[in-house]
């Protein structure tokens, strides 16, 4: 054998062990080269992971998943809102990542996010995808889900064992173990991440603190009863993903005043009046106020998961794929994940009082929200300004602009069919217009001064604005 043939073997058998080392227990990162072998995989069909990409493969696996939370995520004790968009983005986080390998345009969010550490499918294996993302989403959503009754886990098992037999179809016994192997892999990976974040995982489990004791102030927040306790008042120290609540900008709110001439008077009559017109006469106003409320656990699910409803319903309209299905929840659970933590820093540090308290005291004292018929107590149990609610839509709503484009003519069927309230489904031409009707719904439902709803709304566009330049598809070269 001549010299350079012996040195090309030589060299071709050290590219083999060098390969064998870096893969054995690589993380599959955003430099990963596994999306390599799915673009260059044979185009006969006889790689599973070549025939199943995810653009190629239709959402109702993820639809699906999305269905049984939005079931069982009204009777999570002690999560809304907060804890369930925080469970929101890491669900979506497993399923992304789960489905990573087979979306060859798209990055893993490895690099981005310091402490996830998830290992790529082992070489030869053909996976089934929808299986895989079926594990994940059983593992994930079982471990997110807090304080549900025994017969709601079950339905987690029973939809797992139902689509993993709908799927299973033409893949091999070892194929199929690998799949869920991998789902689950990533899903138990992604839970692992999420408990070094020790501030979420202490507060989960104790949302009403006795030791957090509100400081007093003209005009602050306080509570009168232990059920309206404050709700997450530590929730600024839980993990974001793409913004921290210090890199989000404030305006201040509207001067308290008990002047009848004063801004803050006039806000706080809006509400009197609108909160009571819309009662005595019943119509749209007092339907505007309860389709959006979402407030009230065990009736319907959490304000965070009705976007989820909104994406669910989209999802289908637009037809997405599974893998634009997959982006879109993960950029979703970020944005409502990063809203939370920063529209619950600015509650506590501006304390503004609720509206009801005010009327109590210098408008009607017999006055009642338009919540208080739903819920054992007049108001949601923390600080007035910003609006949650109005912060979620517009968080959501941005991000639901970046993908689909505003011009949507949209019918929300969310509640239709919901006797207990006014659910009847309403139709919108426009993100921004749902969004903004979510938001001011709160001023009719007597719980929130109009300066509530405009800065949660532009709080939530702003951070709809980070999260939409938080890029994961894959330049083309």
């Amino acid at each position: 054998m001549q010299y350079h043939q012996i040195r090309l073997l030589a060299c071709f058998a050290f590219l083999i062990l060098l390969f064998q080392s870096c893969t054995k227990d690589e993380p599959f990162d955003l430099s990963d080269t596994g999306t390599e072998e799915l673009r260059n995989d044979n185009q006969d069909g006889r790689d599973q992971r070549s025939a199943s990409r995810l653009v190629d493969t239709e959402s109702e696996i993820a639809l699906a998943w999305m269905d049984l939370f939005l079931e069982i995520e009204r009777y999570a004790g002690g999560m809304r809102p907060n804890a369930s968009a925080r469970a929101i983005a890491y669900i979506h986080l497993a399923a992304y990542e789960t489905g990573i390998p087979a979306m060859p345009d798209f990055q893993s969010n490895q690099e981005r996010l310091r402490g996830l550490n998830i290992r790529r499918p082992a070489s030869g294996q053909r996976l089934n995808w929808e299986v895989a993302l079926n594990a994940s989403y059983a593992a994930s959503t079982r471990h997110f889900l807090l304080n549900i009754d025994p017969a709601l886990e079950n339905k987690i098992d029973e939809l797992e064992t139902k689509l993993n037999a709908q799927y299973s179809n033409q893949t091999s016994p070892q194929d199929l173990e690998a799949s869920s192997e991998w789902g689950e892999n990533v899903a138990q990976a992604v839970i692992a991440y999420s408990q070094t974040d020790q501030e979420a995982e202490a507060q989960v489990l104790d949302p009403q603190p006795h030791s957090y004791v509100p400081p007093t102030g003209l005009g602050y927040w306080t509570f009168s009863a232990e059920p309206e306790r404050a709700l997450f008042p530590y929730w600024e120290k839980v993990r974001t993903f793409v913004i921290s609540p210090e890199e989000t900008t404030a305006i201040p709110p509207i001067a308290y005043s008990e002047d009848p001439s004063s801004e803050y008077y006039q806000q706080m009559l809006e509400v009197y009046e609108s909160n009571n017109d819309a009662k005595a006469v019943d119509g749209e106003e007092l339907w505007i106020a309860e389709f959006w409320s979402d407030d009230v656990e065990g009736l319907t699910f959490s304000p965070p998961a009705r976007q989820v409803s909104i994406a669910r319903q989209l999802i289908d309209q637009f037809d997405l794929n599974l893998e634009e299905t997959l982006h879109l929840n993960l950029k979703l659970g970020f944005a409502l994940n990063d809203a939370a933590v920063a529209a619950w820093k600015y509650k506590y540090e501006f304390m503004v009082m609720r509206p009801n308290v005010f009327i109590h005291e210098y408008i009607d004292p017999d006055f009642q929200t338009n919540l208080y018929r739903l819920i054992p107590w007049p108001n949601p149990t923390f600080p007035s300004y910003p609006s949650g609610h109005s912060c979620f839509a517009s968080a959501a709503g941005g991000v639901f602009i970046d993908f689909l484009g505003n011009e949507v003519n949209f019918t929300d069927r969310s509640h239709e069919g919901r006797t207990e309230f006014r659910g009847a489904a309403r139709t919108f031409s426009t993100v921004e217009e749902f969004a903004a009707e979510n938001a001011f719904s709160r001023i009719p439902l007597g719980v929130h001064m109009r300066m509530d709803c405009t800065e949660g709304l532009r709080l939530g566009y702003e951070i709809a604005d980070g999260i939409n330049d938080y890029r994961l598809r894959r330049r083309k070269s």
